[in-house]
């Protein structure tokens, strides 16, 4: 069975995950395509040879028409997430919703619930649970090579250049317009660690807060924009050096340049440097979503676990270390490092892999995330997909009782006391 996909959203996510039905069309095809948009429509339809007919311009006019596929991917900017998800959900397509689900913890319970309700199979985009590098950290736990996890630490690099370009001068630099940045980059982090735990968290605490990327590190001399700023040169956060930079390396066109524009050219990139956002200081701005934040997580049965989100590293694999009774394991996305108490011995396993998922995003995941979600609508078999809506609702409801400890100034919150506001 060829699996049908509505694609709902046609930016940057939405391509990515589309680009499967390019790569393995026996398995999947797209019929349809909405976005606001014109030319991110036009552009995603047309390498998919959707006909006129499967452009929409809203998931609206797409929802008023009988269904029209098999399941919808749904990527639509992150507080445009919990309606239309709920919607496809009644109309019976599948739903593969990226992440988070919605930006409040009620609407991700009613998203949630519309799928029980439906029975369609609701798939959060949680595509680090896909990895080559989690199925060997979950092989070595599940095979009791670390005996009992007492600890976990675990790192998510997201990288000086990142941190500015997605949330600082970009769609996520705002919580009241899209979520705090803890949702919106670490909700599958959260994810991840239960996923690895495998068990119920029950207490969250965190602090942390927007730290830099304020009007009070303003550097003396600056300008409102990076073209016109006499310390650009010297500045980390240039947008000209880095969104130049990015059109020398065809690798970043796709992601993050054409985030920034989609005249792929010198004077294309210098126009959208001039008037549009990427362009702006990154000490000038209205961001307000933290640059910094730590995480505490309790679980039932006493183990613990860090995360820790900064801007302030080099991009990069996330890095994570689990501390257990019999043994240690260390990893940073491309392989895991084994220490056996019993021997003292060190085990190192490559997770790199090869194959067709090797090039995809998200060390694979991405690619193996939708092949995944293909074979659960065409079989009918959801055990391909990793996590349950439930278990996907756990890690966002981790997610905002964190920002509610950060913001009273790190005090713990009992999620088993938690109410939905």
């Amino acid at each position: 069975m060829t699996v049908s996909l509505a694609v709902v959203g046609a930016g940057n996510r939405g391509s990515t995950y589309a680009g499967y039905a390019l790569r393995f069309p026996d398995r999947a095809r797209v019929v349809a395509v909405a976005d606001l948009r014109a030319t991110h429509r036009n552009a995603l339809a047309d390498a998919h040879g959707v006909p006129p007919a499967g452009h929409f311009d809203s998931w609206q006019t797409l929802a008023a028409r009988p269904r029209l596929a098999d399941a919808v991917v749904l990527t639509t900017p992150d507080r445009e997430h919990a309606e239309p998800a709920a919607r496809f959900a009644e109309l019976g397509y599948h739903v593969l919703l990226e992440k988070p689900i919605a930006p409040t913890e009620a609407e991700c319970a009613a998203v949630t619930e519309a799928a029980e309700r439906t029975g369609v199979l609701l798939a959060v985009c949680h595509v680090l649970r896909y990895t080559r590098f989690t199925e060997a950290v979950k092989r070595y736990v599940e095979a009791g090579a670390l005996g009992r996890i007492i600890g976990v630490e675990h790192l998510e690099p997201v990288g000086w250049w990142h941190f500015a370009h997605s949330y600082v001068r970009g769609n996520w630099r705002r919580a009241d317009t899209s979520s705090s940045s803890l949702l919106a980059k670490c909700c599958h982090d959260l994810d991840w660690l239960r996923y690895i735990v495998d068990d119920t968290p029950v207490r969250v605490s965190s602090v942390g807060g927007l730290h830099y990327f304020h009007p009070g590190n303003r550097p003396a001399g600056a300008a409102d924009r990076c073209l016109d700023c006499p310390v650009e040169s010297r500045c980390p956060y240039s947008a000209a050096r880095f969104y130049r930079d990015c059109l020398a390396d065809p690798d970043r066109h796709e992601w993050p340049l054409s985030v920034v524009t989609r005249d792929l050219t010198p004077a294309g990139v210098t126009a959208a440097l001039r008037d549009g956002p990427y362009g702006r200081c990154v000490f000038t701005g209205d961001n307000d979503v933290a640059d910094h934040q730590s995480v505490t997580i309790s679980f039932v049965g006493g183990t613990t676990a860090t995360l820790t989100m900064s801007a302030f590293t080099p991009g990069g694999h996330r890095r994570t270390r689990v501390m257990g009774t019999h043994g240690y394991l260390e990893g940073d996305g491309e392989q895991v490092s084994v220490t056996d108490f019993v021997t003292g011995a060190t085990v190192t396993t490559d997770t790199r892999g090869g194959g067709a998922d090797a090039g995809s995003g998200h060390g694979g995941g991405d690619t193996r995330l939708m092949a995944a979600f293909v074979e659960a609508v065409a079989t009918g078999d959801r055990s391909a997909v990793r996590s349950g809506p439930r278990e996907s609702l756990d890690s966002h409801r981790m997610a905002f009782a964190a920002e509610r400890s950060r913001l009273s100034g790190g005090a713990p919150v009992d999620l088993t006391a938690a109410t939905v506001a």
